[in-house]
């Protein structure tokens, strides 16, 4: 019986430690956050030679940002198998909707007309 009291002793210190790791780390990503949108606020100043150049800058940031709150808000970064698997279920679904689509172009249903008129 004290072996048990034990365990679950040990058990909720290493679950306090967990808490507290998980807040540090909460925390840092909130300040990354923070220093982001003051980076974005700033980046809106600054002289670029070029729009491209502009928006892949602004996509950058934005990109650092999403993976951040994605990642560790959303608590994607544990998921990475149902992510995974996710993703690859819908790049197959996609693949075989469009392979579906261009096996099936220009096929129609008996007694019906062309409708469709595609100009060179």
């Amino acid at each position: 019986m004290s072996e048990s009291s034990h365990s679950a002793s040990a058990h909720g210190h290493d679950h306090d430690h967990d808490v507290a790791s998980h807040k540090k780390i909460y925390w840092a990503v909130g300040i990354a956050l923070l220093v982001g949108t003051v980076v974005t606020v700033l980046a809106r100043e600054w002289e670029f030679h070029s729009v491209a150049l502009t928006v892949a800058v602004a996509l950058f940031i934005a990109s650092i940002k999403a993976f951040l709150v994605a990642g560790y808000f959303m608590h994607l970064m544990s998921e990475k198998k149902t992510v995974y698997l996710t993703l690859v279920t819908t790049a197959v679904f996609f693949v075989g909707m469009v392979g579906l689509i261009l096996w099936s172009d220009g096929d129609l249903p008996r007694d019906s007309a062309k409708k469709t008129h595609y100009v060179p």
